[in-house]
């Protein structure tokens, strides 16, 4: 047993039912994959960028408590977002009680309004775009093509946005998986802002889709990853909410076994979803782990865990647990 810090000791004396015991568990499990041997992925969905789990998620990258993500289109870009935009960045508390005209002047200021969280247009989407469209189009000038997140690497790693930090760079997972040259998978990019922008850029004539590689490439990979990486030791699946995020890797596994039929593929060997959607008729998201079994996703036996909650408030509190905080 690691020595825990006194975040990991609260929660190990006061979180002893439902959700509460649901998370300890999950984190508990998840120790133990790492300890096996085993890797995780972990998947974000919604703004958990935004919400500013790179201090968290960062040092579990550089603690190597995490081998793989996958994430949204947004939280791959929002990261570096706060990263060069934070002091700009406005904050609603009162979120809930704004009527459409005061949307509306948000709007006109340039601030995207994440539910509490307003993001400024000019500082932080258009500083990146500069930058970021003179990556794509010496790719492609290059004959060279690379998949998103690999185009934010390079960002990053050029030091060009350096000059625009506003937070301490360590709490940052962009840059730490950068550092890492950590895999990614960033399905559905083209719902993005950054994707956005380079459809708009196709559409004047000025880049070729073809330069960014596609879903169907990232699949692919993923393929060859999963299979190189489950040789010998399993691959656990940390799910923070639903979406396409979490949809689209998990799907690798059935899609490994039955449409190439290589019958020998290794389910999940971990499964936490922490997601505030509940069972409901349909829900892909409210899905309980169980239903995975029947779509060849997980195993009867693999250690399955479904925290209904905030991820905002969950994942940091098993990130700190496994960090011995």
């Amino acid at each position: 047993m690691h020595i825990k810090g006194p975040v990991s000791n609260f929660i190990l004396e006061h979180y002893k039912h439902f959700n509460a015991a649901s998370l300890v568990d999950a984190a508990v499990a998840y120790e133990k994959q790492l300890e096996k041997g085993n890797s995780m992925m972990i998947t974000l969905a919604g703004a958990m960028s935004t919400a500013e789990l790179g201090k968290s998620l960062a040092e579990m990258i550089r603690n190597d408590k995490v081998q793989i993500i996958s994430c949204t289109g947004a939280n791959l870009e929002e990261d570096i977002m706060n990263l060069v935009a934070h002091s700009h960045y406005k904050r609603i508390p009162g979120y809930r009680d704004l009527s459409p005209k005061q949307e509306w002047e948000l709007m006109e200021k340039g601030l995207n309004r994440v539910t509490d969280t307003c993001i400024p247009e000019e500082e932080a989407f258009r500083r990146l775009q500069k930058h970021i469209v003179r990556i794509w189009k010496n790719a492609e000038e290059n004959g060279q093509r690379y998949f998103p997140h690999e185009f934010m690497y390079k960002l990053l790693l050029s030091g060009v946005l350096e000059q625009y930090y506003e937070i301490d760079p360590k709490n940052s997972w962009m840059l730490a998986a950068a550092e890492k040259n950590l895999p990614m998978v960033v399905p559905g990019w083209e719902d993005s802002t950054m994707g956005n922008i380079f459809a708009s850029y196709c559409v004047k004539s000025e880049l070729k889709a073809s330069t960014i590689k596609s879903g169907i490439e990232y699949m692919t990979w993923l393929a060859d990853w999963y299979t190189e990486n489950t040789k010998e030791k399993g691959i656990g699946f940390f799910q923070i909410g639903g979406g396409i995020a979490g949809d689209f890797p998990i799907c690798v596994v059935p899609m490994l076994y039955q449409d190439l039929e290589r019958t020998d593929t290794l389910m999940w060997s971990y499964f936490c979803q922490i997601s505030d959607s509940t069972t409901s008729y349909g829900s892909y998201s409210g899905a309980i782990p169980n239903e995975k079994i029947t779509w060849g996703k997980l195993d009867i036996d693999t250690p399955k865990f479904i925290i209904e909650s905030d991820a905002t408030i969950v994942a940091p509190l098993i990130f700190a647990y496994l960090l011995n905080w």
